[in-house]
């Protein structure tokens, strides 16, 4: 007998077949059956095709494996052993004895079971059939993705030549309107010089209607001609008499208002470098306080390859941050450290970002994840609540704010602003910085998304110290 876990039958009577009914069913239920995401009778046609393609040459499988996968594809082509209706054996054939003791072993599995039973043993036994059946399967993907690529285009293709077929027949259109027009202009003008034509037309040519008849078409084309020149001519001068009131008029115009509008141009270009000159000056007090707080803050164009890092675990995670929501990073400083780094980036819009230390002891090593709503307090710092004291002084000289808002922020740790929170258009490049420990503490790095009511944000971050 053959002692193997897989070949038990009562195990192997309850394989779900990825959530699928095992029981004998109809072909068009059976299809409906799948494995790693493929049919499982096309499955295990290709562990049949592998098994008899690589078996002795790519794979080397001992003689009580190979008995346990013939007796599956006995009993998936065949069904349970009927010793009664099976050929008599010679006393000498050991292998079929112990192909059909191998096949009895499986007992009354079913066939899609016992093709199900081949499949997973030809892949525990043989780690090369995984792969091949993946390749199988990026290859048809692949060739239906193709498929599509070809039919896009050729609907592309169609509805291209469909406008350039509807542009053709507009063209068209406008030339048959404008000639039933000029038909319709001409017949009337015919209409209205034929009898005086004609009247010229016998004295030119009396006794030949033929003469004419050519001589009357000659004097109507040339009237319609002259009379279409005569009316273009006309519209022309219509139009260039129209003009030179709309230009009078304007220049009047401008004349009248010249003086008030270069008051006003004097006064725009007076707010505007008002308005420039305070910008610079709110940026150069940004950048003091910057270099006051000893932090260094640049960007890094290969935000795409940084959110790969990030996304394959080597970076230390994403965030979804929730429109009006505060998310604050937790860093405490490291015995073995002398400087944090951070580095962050979003998708598709920016956000809120500055940097907070808060001196003491860390109470714990590891760094933590704070979300906090608009509406809640526990993250939110007041101007009475912060440390504004040199950093570089050390927290021991630090004396503790006070705090007159309520009893339970009196013993709160003192809290410094190296960073003021600004919003980074983090979307388009990865923001990064660094900055010297001051001393024992706690950096706070805060992702501030409160001022959206309605869009939420994706952070990408990475935070880590150096010697």
């Amino acid at each position: 007998m053959i002692a193997d876990s897989s070949a038990d039958p009562a195990a192997l009577r309850h394989l779900s077949l990825d959530g699928q009914s095992n029981g004998s069913g109809s072909d068009s239920e059976d299809c409906k059956i799948l494995k790693w995401n493929l049919p499982l009778k096309e499955l295990y046609k290709m562990a049949c095709s592998f098994y008899k393609e690589k078996s002795g040459k790519a794979i080397h499988l001992s003689y009580e494996d190979n008995l346990k996968l013939v007796a599956f594809t006995q009993q998936a082509a065949h069904g349970p052993l009927d010793l009664e209706k099976a050929p008599q054996l010679g006393m000498f054939d050991v292998i079929g004895k112990d192909r059909r003791m191998a096949w009895q072993h499986l007992g009354t599995i079913t066939k899609l079971q016992a093709m199900e039973g081949f499949i997973d043993l030809l892949d525990r036994l043989c780690p090369l059939f995984k792969p091949f059946v993946e390749a199988i399967k990026k290859d048809r993907e692949e060739k239906v993705r193709q498929a599509q690529i070809d039919e896009a285009r050729k609907r592309e293709l169609l509805e291209k030549e469909k406008e350039k077929l509807a542009e053709l027949k507009r063209i068209e259109d406008e030339k048959n309107r404008e000639e039933i027009q000029r038909r319709q202009l001409q017949d009337a003008l015919n209409q209205q010089t034929y009898h005086q034509f004609k009247e010229y037309a016998e004295k030119q040519f009396p006794g030949n209607p033929e003469q004419q008849a050519v001589l009357i078409r000659q004097l109507q084309n040339e009237h319609y001609h002259q009379y279409m020149q005569q009316l273009q001519a006309q519209v022309a001068s219509n139009y260039s008499q129209m003009k030179t009131s709309l230009v009078e008029n304007n220049q009047t115009a401008t004349d009248n208002n010249l003086e008030d509008t270069n008051d006003g141009q004097l006064e725009y270009q007076e707010q505007e470098a008002s308005a420039k000159e305070c910008s610079q000056t709110e940026f150069k007090e940004q950048c003091e306080s910057d270099d006051e707080s000893g932090a260094n803050m640049w960007t890094k164009p290969d935000i795409k390859l940084f959110k790969q890092e990030v996304t394959s675990g080597k970076g230390d995670g994403v965030i979804r941050v929730s429109h009006g929501d505060t998310v604050t990073v937790r860093v405490p400083t490291h015995e073995g450290g002398s400087c944090l780094f951070w580095e962050f980036a979003t998708d598709s819009y920016d956000i809120g970002f500055g940097v907070y230390f808060e001196w003491g002891k860390p109470t714990s090593t590891e760094v933590s994840v704070h979300i906090s709503e608009s509406d809640e307090d526990d993250d939110t710092l007041d101007d009475d609540e912060v440390c504004v004291e040199d950093l570089e002084s050390g927290g021991q000289q630090q004396s503790k704010p006070q705090y007159t808002s309520s009893s339970s922020l009196v013993n709160r740790n003192p809290i410094s602003i190296i960073v003021p929170i600004y919003r980074r258009e983090c979307q388009t490049e990865v923001y990064a910085g660094s900055h010297s420990y001051p001393g024992e503490g706690t950096y706070l790095l805060k992702f501030d998304n409160s001022y959206s009511l309605w869009r939420s944000k994706t952070l990408y971050y990475k935070v880590f110290y150096t010697r």
